[in-house]
C-alpha cells in the first residue's frame, strides 16, 4: 500500500550541467551532475553522504556496551540529486544497495549517516507527525509485488482510499469516492466504479499494479519511488506499465526514482542512470552517454550482456562481459575498489586505494582510476566469430 497509509526513451532533461573540467574530481554534494551550487531550483531531492550500516548479532554478548559488532554496509556513502520531472534509473545487482536507498528515501529505513533534502529542507530525522505525514503525501513508493502489497480482505476501493482514511484527506464520504475513482481511472482500471467494488483475487497480475499505483496517485505526490514495479510481470504488461508511468510524468508533473535490475529497461525509461555496486555508486550521467560509453568496467559488464538490437559486424562474435564470482559480502567489503576482485582490468592501484567519482564530460562521472582525467576504457579487440566459445575468455 502507500506509504501515507502507514502510522520512451530518454528525454534529455536530467543531463544538467557538468562540472568545468574532464578528469577532475565530483564534488561530494554533485555526484551525479547536480546543478552548480546556488542554482539549486530544479532540485526535487538531494543525498549527501548517506550511509545505512545493518549491525550482526552473533550471539547475546553482543548487546553489551562497547562490544565491538561487525556491520553490513548496505549503502555506503552515495550523493545523488534528482530534478523535477526527471527519472532517475537506479542500476544494479541485487544487494547493491539500491533498495535500501530508496527506503531511507521514503521514511521506511532510518540512515546511519548523511542526509536527505527535499525541496530544500532536510527531512533526515523527521520527528513531527504532522510534518512526516506532509512529506508522505509528496513521496510515495510503487513495490516489487502487488501480490503482497494488496490485502486479500480489503476491496479495492477500501485499499485506494485507506491513505485518505489514515491521513484525514477526504472532506466528506462523497470526496473519499470522487478521488478513489478518479485515481483508479488515473491508472487505467476503467470502469472506476466496478473495479472499486473488487478484491484482489479477481484481477490479474497487472491490473493488481494499476491498483498500486491508484494507491500511490489518490495522495497527490510529487515524487514517486518506483522499487522494481515491473519486474514480476509478463513482458507486455510491462509495456502497458511504462507507458502509464511515462504518461503520468506528463500529466501530473511526476518525479521518479525508478530503481531495477535491469539496466536495459533503465535505458528507455529514465532521463539519467546511478549505476550502483556493493553500496557504492560506480558511474552515474545520462542514459545514453552512460550505456554507449561507460567509463566503468563495472558498467560496461553490464551493458555487455544486456539486449540490443545492433548485431555484431560480419565475421565477429559479440563482445560480452561475463563477471565470475559472486558480489562480495557487504560485511566484509574488499580494500580498494570494491570491484577489484570481480574487475578484468583490474591492476595494482585498484587493490589498494578506492577511487573517487572522476568527471568525465558532459554531466558523466565513473568511479574507476582507468577515468582518471577523463580516460576512456581499453577496447578490446573483436572476437573472431570463428573462435570457439570455450577459447573465448569468460565465455
Amino acid at each position: 500500500m502507500g506509504v501515507g497509509s502507514e502510522a520512451a526513451g530518454p528525454s534529455g532533461a536530467g543531463s544538467g550541467a557538468g562540472p568545468a573540467s574532464a578528469g577532475s574530481v565530483v564534488a561530494p554534494a554533485g555526484a551525479g551532475g547536480a546543478a552548480p551550487a546556488g542554482d539549486r531550483s530544479d532540485e526535487l531531492l538531494r543525498i549527501e553522504g548517506l550511509e545505512v550500516h545493518f549491525p550482526i548479532r552473533r550471539g547475546a554478548l553482543d548487546v553489551l556496551p562497547g562490544r565491538h559488532r561487525d556491520v553490513v554496509r548496505a549503502v555506503d556513502g552515495i550523493d545523488l540529486t534528482i530534478r523535477r520531472g526527471e527519472v532517475l534509473g537506479l542500476v544494479g545487482e541485487s544487494g547493491s544497495g539500491k533498495t535500501t536507498t530508496g527506503r531511507v528515501v521514503v521514511k521506511l529505513t532510518a540512515p546511519t549517516a548523511g542526509r536527505v533534502i527535499f525541496d530544500g529542507r532536510d527531512v533526515t530525522d523527521l520527528r513531527d507527525r504532522a510534518a512526516l505525514r506532509d512529506y508522505r503525501q509528496r513521496v510515495q513508493v510503487i513495490f516489487q509485488d502487488p501480490y503482497e502489497t494488496l490485502n486479500p480482505k480489503q476491496s479495492i476501493g477500501d485499499f485506494v482510499a485507506e491513505p485518505l482514511d489514515v491521513n484525514g484527506l477526504a472532506s466528506s464520504p462523497e470526496d473519499r469516492r470522487r478521488r478513489v475513482l478518479a485515481a483508479l481511472d488515473a491508472a487505467g482500471l476503467r470502469p472506476a466504479e466496478d473495479f472499486a467494488r473488487r478484491y484482489p483475487h479477481e484481477l490479474s497480475g497487472g491490473q493488481r499494479q494499476r491498483v498500486v499505483i491508484a494507491g500511490v496517485l489518490v495522495m497527490g505526490p510529487e515524487l514517486v519511488v518506483a522499487d522494481e514495479p515491473v519486474s514480476m510481470l509478463d513482458v507486455s504488461i510491462r509495456t502497458e506499465l511504462l507507458r502509464l508511468m511515462l504518461d503520468l510524468r506528463v500529466e501530473r508533473g511526476l518525479t521518479y526514482l525508478f530503481i531495477t535490475h535491469d539496466l536495459a529497461l533503465a535505458w528507455v525509461l529514465a532521463d539519467r542512470i546511478a549505476v550502483m555496486y556493493l553500496g557504492r555508486i560506480m558511474e552515474i550521467g545520462p542514459a545514453g552517454q552512460v550505456i554507449e560509453d561507460p567509463h566503468n568496467p563495472y558498467t560496461r559488464a553490464l551493458v555487455s550482456v544486456s539486449p540490443t538490437t545492433t548485431p555484431p559486424a560480419a565475421g565477429e562474435r559479440a563482445q560480452r562481459t561475463i563477471l565470475v564470482g559472486e558480489t562480495p559480502d557487504a560485511a566484509h567489503i574488499p580494500t580498494g575498489c570494491r570491484f577489484h576482485p570481480r574487475c578484468p582490468l583490474a591492476f595494482d592501484r585498484c587493490r589498494t586505494e578506492e577511487p573517487p567519482l572522476f568527471d568525465v564530460g558532459g554531466g558523466q562521472a565513473a568511479a574507476c582510476w582507468l577515468a582518471e582525467g577523463g580516460r576512456s576504457l581499453p577496447v578490446l579487440p573483436p572476437v573472431p566469430a570463428t573462435t570457439p566459445p570455450e577459447a573465448v575468455p569468460g565465455a
